[in-house]
């Protein structure tokens, strides 16, 4: 069995982070995941737990795929909480395909930097576990360095919708100035009429 861990601090408010985390998929990054499906979601006590599938690629070294077999897509169990009062959002995933000799479990964990409010701290930990095929423990640390690798894209992936839903921000500011100007400017012409239509009415009145 092999454990590893890592932690990484976002220059962004948790909720942004946790924004992104939910639109993380799909970002030109993390090109290998496919889809995401989900299963159930429901709030309890103010939490916010939810159930997703996640279909992806993997992709292995030629001699792993003589060994175990590597099909199109493999499928993850991905459940997550997220305690917008609390501020924490823990994702949990394990591997569907391939759970009869191989275990994947991942923990991420997002909460508020403790001396920062204004970033977020990505606690990260995998449990990598294989049994019952040949070159387990050696098979086992290439996963572990696929992981690693992965983390750092994911990373990657998350600053890259962190980017755009700015992005979207910022438009959608410009939109609603550009609208108020307008809806400013019709309003002003449509008291100038009544102002103008007010005196004439006064004009032929007297």
């Amino acid at each position: 069995m092999k454990i590893w861990t890592s932690e990484h601090i976002f220059n962004h408010p948790w909720e942004t982070v946790v924004q992104a985390a939910w639109r993380k998929y799909p970002n030109p990054m993390n090109t290998a995941v496919i889809g995401t499906d989900v299963v159930e979601r429901d709030i309890k006590d103010g939490v916010l737990h939810s159930h997703r599938i996640v279909s992806s690629q993997w992709h292995f070294p030629k001699w792993v795929e003589k060994i175990i077999g590597v099909p199109k897509v493999v499928y993850a169990s991905e459940r997550s909480t997220v305690d917008a009062e609390g501020r924490q959002m823990t994702l949990k995933t394990t591997n569907v395909t391939f759970g009869t000799f191989l275990s994947v479990d991942e923990v991420l964990q997002y909460a508020p930097h403790p001396k920062d409010p204004a970033k977020t701290l990505l606690k990260q930990q995998a449990t990598v576990s294989v049994e019952g095929v040949p070159l387990c423990r050696y098979m086992e640390d290439a996963l572990t360095k696929n992981i690693s690798f992965n983390a750092n894209r994911g990373r990657q992936g998350l600053e890259w919708v962190i980017n755009k839903i700015n992005t979207e921000v910022k438009e959608i500011d410009h939109l609603l100035s550009q609208t108020k100007k307008s809806l400013d400017g019709i309003t002003d012409t449509a008291r100038k009429s009544m102002d103008e239509l007010s005196a004439s009415t006064q004009k032929i009145h007297f």
